[in-house]
């Protein structure tokens, strides 16, 4: 997930009129079995609070966010275990695919900042530029390996200037398949006794489908495979592209799913390519939330769309959005918590270093009160205990 919270200052959603936020680019969403706008949107007591059936999820949920990334290489079982060892309720993964068809957890496709790519001469040649939602990347990407080239990598620290102590374990874990976390996740199931809660999002979906490898039917059949294809399945599924989700629905996929909405000015890239000229400012009006919950059960916003930031980098006033989408039936899974200063707000952090750990509770502690379902967090242990001090409050 791009769960790198992107400025958007504090600017209120503008309020734009129904045809702009319902009713442009129509024919991105019409794929068989998508829901029209004159369809009940999706308001169960059990969805709106984030339990489903009787596996019902604590609230605020903790998801763990590419597993404990704030401890270990992000999308690794070393990752998702710890993340699952220290108590989250819920594990992320991002899928993008190889070249051969298998969908594998990482960030993004391009993989030279999270694996040892770089130091394998035999792939030196497969270096490139390419262009992936308007925004042109070079390295090495996903899709020109084969899964069994792919395992002959190793994952390393996405953020080494930030958190040095995560490269200890540079080299020690490969990259997962999604059918192998699959996997891990039924095992971890049966030895705890419980369901294994996952929350995966699709990433680039348009632009995997223009090259052929499309995630949604992938995804489809490794779900309906493992039996995570149900409304009450252990299951989120994720994506920045309402399509995406949209495509999942009319394949059968009645797993619980959450679209992800960045900053104010940003456009979804599906959006883009139909040229549907809504932005997110659009689709977090009344107007625009209604017709999100039409397809997913929820949403995952940057936290900055909860309480925007002034110009010094504080918190400022909160948007009446978790109100909005409550209104509207929908859950709120937000992105994303981590515990070092740099990535705080301004009035959280402590002393000079940017890398130390800062007023993680306090922050927390704002969010929770805005009344949020969830939060996407590298450090689900802080989260945990910021949810249980914000409980007996």
């Amino acid at each position: 997930m791009t769960h790198d919270q992107q400025g958007s200052g504090p600017a209120r959603r503008a309020v734009l009129g129904a045809a702009a936020a319902l009713g442009a680019g129509g024919a991105v969403f019409a794929l068989p079995g998508t829901a029209a706008a004159s369809d009940t949107p999706a308001t169960d007591t059990a969805a709106r609070h984030g339990g489903h059936g009787s596996s019902k999820l604590p609230v605020p949920t903790v998801i763990g966010h590419r597993g404990s990334s704030g401890y270990r290489p992000e999308h690794t079982f070393g990752s998702y275990q710890y993340a699952l060892d220290i108590g989250a309720d819920v594990i992320e993964q991002d899928l993008v695919p190889t070249k051969d068809g298998h969908l594998v957890c990482r960030h993004e496709p391009e993989i030279g900042g999270t694996t040892d790519v770089s130091k394998h001469p035999e792939f030196a040649s497969r270096r490139t530029t390419k262009t992936i939602d308007g925004t042109a990347t070079t390295g090495w990407f996903t899709e020109d390996f084969t899964l069994a080239e792919l395992k002959t990598l190793r994952a390393v620290e996405r953020l080494p200037a930030n958190r040095q102590r995560n490269t200890l374990y540079d080299g020690r874990w490969e990259i997962p398949t999604f059918e192998e976390v699959l996997q891990w996740a039924e095992e971890q199931g049966r030895k705890r006794g419980r369901p294994v809660w996952l929350h995966t999002e699709t990433k680039h979906p348009t632009y995997f489908r223009k090259l052929g490898l499309g995630l949604e039917e992938r995804l489809a059949r490794l779900l309906r495979r493992y039996g995570r294809d149900r409304k009450d399945s252990p299951q989120f599924l994720e994506s920045f592209e309402s399509s995406s989700l949209q495509r999942l629905g009319a394949l059968g996929i009645a797993a619980p799913k959450i679209f992800l909405l960045s900053d104010l000015t940003s456009r979804p890239y599906d959006f883009v390519e139909a040229g549907d000229p809504r932005t997110v400012a659009d689709l977090v009006t009344p107007a625009g939330l209604r017709w999100i919950a039409h397809f997913a059960r929820g949403i995952g916003p940057t936290l900055l769309l909860i309480i925007p930031v002034d110009a010094t980098g504080k918190l400022g006033t909160p948007t009446t959005l978790v109100r909005d989408a409550h209104a509207a039936g929908l859950i709120l899974h937000p992105y994303t918590m981590r515990n070092e200063n740099t990535f705080l707000p301004a009035d959280f952090r402590r002393g000079t270093d940017p890398n130390a750990y800062g007023d993680a509770f306090g922050a927390f502690k704002k969010y929770f009160e805005q009344g949020i379902d969830g939060i996407f967090s590298d450090n689900a242990d802080t989260a945990l205990l910021a949810r249980q001090d914000f409980l007996k409050s």
